[in-house]
């Protein structure tokens, strides 16, 4: 048995975390599958991809929501933060552990995940989710999960939020417009990210008369 593990979600400014991660006997039925790093696959052959790995692989999620990031951020880093999603989502897997690493030191971040996680070997690479198939079926796991917690966010707000990224205007156009008119940031916004700290301060500061 070995399995993958890969996150969405994770530079973010808006929306959950989620590490996804995948187990399989054999890589044989996700090669048949034709995974692949979920970033280079289309949203309809995600979708796809991703009710045929849960029904051949055993596969799960672990998911922390902004207000869970908020949270750790005061006591970690993000790839902390990641590490112990990751250590959560394999422990008592015994197996070998392919872990897309978030660290700019595979070694360290591998030995650090091994620590957490003793009865597994692990090997951290970057962009396993491109190298493993295992690795690519967790991200996709990961982004599919992380796509329909987005839309139901949308549904929430019932308005276009964009993809949550910070590089999206959309998001951040909306998130800056609920801060001007509320005075704080919307639901599900992570208000430790720079860009949103910047924006409560400067409304923070905003005297009535400048409106």
């Amino acid at each position: 048995m070995h399995c993958g593990v890969d996150e969405a979600g994770r530079g973010s400014v808006m929306g959950p975390l989620v590490v996804g991660v995948v187990s399989v006997e054999s890589d044989e039925p996700l090669l048949m599958i034709g995974v692949k790093d979920s970033k280079k696959l289309t949203p309809r052959a995600r979708e796809r991809m991703y009710e045929e790995i849960t029904a051949v692989a055993d596969w799960g999620t672990v998911i922390a929501t902004a207000a869970d990031i908020d949270a750790r951020r005061k006591e970690m880093s993000l790839n902390d933060v990641e590490l112990n999603m990751f250590a959560e989502a394999v422990r008592g897997s015994g197996a070998v552990v392919y872990a897309d690493c978030p660290d700019v030191n595979e070694v360290s971040f591998g030995r650090r995940l091994g620590a957490l996680v003793p009865d597994a070997e692990i090997i951290a690479k970057h962009k396993a989710d491109d190298t493993y198939p295992v690795v690519s079926a967790a991200s996709i796991v990961a982004k599919v999960t992380r796509d329909r917690m987005m839309d139901e966010i949308r549904t929430e707000f019932g308005t276009n939020i964009g993809s949550g990224y910070p590089s999206d205007h959309y998001t951040m156009d909306f998130i800056a417009e609920w801060i001007k008119t509320n005075g704080k940031a919307p639901a599900h916004v992570r208000c430790s990210w720079e860009p949103v700290r910047q924006m409560l301060s400067a409304r923070a500061n905003t005297k009535i008369s400048d409106w």
